[in-house]
């Protein structure tokens, strides 16, 4: 029987769950400090293995809160402006102002006439 295809997730939502873990918030921390930080010093602030940062900094990457650029055998992070602007923009609603940037800027999704995400399921394969 064939498995089907996960609906989209909400990139709002996508956002907010990678945000929504200890270790994740304080690799979000570290890179507010400064400019960019080599994966190899995230295990001192984030007290745990390089694999598990390795895996924290994939799903925030995966999210579209930070990019990464390789230099030589290091891969050094930084924050992504437009994951920066879209939580604002988020306060912002949940606070009762208007929708400011559209969801589908973080994940370049479609959107409905209404300016929200279009929420659609995949084909099943």
């Amino acid at each position: 029987m064939p498995r089907n295809a996960p609906a989209l997730i909400d990139p709002d939502v996508q956002l907010l769950q990678a945000l929504a873990h200890p270790t994740r918030l304080a690799i979000l921390r570290e890179l507010t400090a400064t400019s960019e930080v080599c994966a190899c010093d995230f295990t001192s602030c984030c007290d745990v293995r390089q694999p598990t940062v390795s895996h924290h900094l994939k799903i925030l990457k995966e999210a579209g809160v930070i990019a990464a650029d390789r230099r030589g055998t290091s891969i050094f992070y930084r924050l992504e402006p437009a994951a920066a602007d879209r939580l604002r923009a988020l306060a912002g609603e949940l606070l009762g102002g208007p929708q400011v940037i559209p969801a589908t800027t973080l994940a370049g999704g479609r959107q409905t006439d209404q300016g929200r995400p279009e929420n659609r399921a995949q084909p099943t394969v």
